[in-house]
């Protein structure tokens, strides 16, 4: 990884916002296929940076979408039942993808570390939080589809505008804090770390409830 730079870094980082914002968009009128999208190969580097973090994007809009499908009263139990086996599978995608998210960073960043920098750690990962601005981007989205609806009132949509602004501001918060953070790794008054979840219910190892009802 020579000639990486923590300029270079957050630029990438700020890519893959800009990227969450935009694909929102282009994506509802047609989304992107990634073979083996639940077994992405070893990705590194800043390209390998974007690239996961599209992949995590990808997997928000997805379960953005089967969540609302969730919620159908006017469908068989099957739909509803898919719906949540969908959900469960999305999640753990997603949770995979910001611990990759962090691995890849972390990679990067710990080789131009200042020396002597201190073991302070961040309560969120950069990864953690790509997520939630990942989340943020797809709620700006939605949101501002209600202001432009025919069929309600103007107090929907005066309620939906203003939920956009506090959304976007939000999002600017978030993207600035993720800017200072890197900032902070760069002085060495901070550490890069992966926190892995370890999520059980998904692993008939793990969950009590599938290795204790094996057929």
């Amino acid at each position: 990884m020579a000639d990486v730079t923590f300029e270079k870094i957050r630029k990438s980082v700020q890519d893959c916002i800009d990227h969450q914002v935009r694909s929102v968009t282009d994506w509802h009128f047609g989304e992107p296929v990634y073979e083996n999208a639940d077994a992405a190969p070893e990705l590194v580097g800043l390209e390998g940076l974007r690239e996961l973090a599209a992949r995590q994007h990808w997997a928000n809009f997805q379960l953005w979408h089967v969540e609302d499908r969730a919620r159908r009263k006017d469908v068989d139990a099957k739909v509803i039942a898919d719906c949540k086996y969908a959900i469960d599978g999305l999640n753990q995608l997603r949770n995979d993808l910001i611990e990759r998210v962090d691995n890849c960073l972390v990679q990067m960043i710990m080789p131009i570390l200042p020396e002597g920098g201190k073991e302070r750690f961040n309560t969120e990962t950069i990864g953690m939080a790509l997520d939630r601005l990942s989340i943020l981007a797809l709620k700006l989205y939605h949101m501002e589809e209600q202001t432009r609806r025919k069929d309600v009132d103007a107090k929907h949509v005066d309620s939906c505008t203003g939920k956009c602004a506090v959304i976007r501001l939000q999002h600017d918060d978030l993207t600035r804090s993720v800017m200072q953070l890197l900032e902070e790794y760069e002085a060495g008054s901070k550490r890069p770390k992966v926190y892995f979840q370890f999520k059980m219910y998904n692993d008939p190892e793990l969950n009590p409830e599938l290795y204790e009802n094996k057929q």
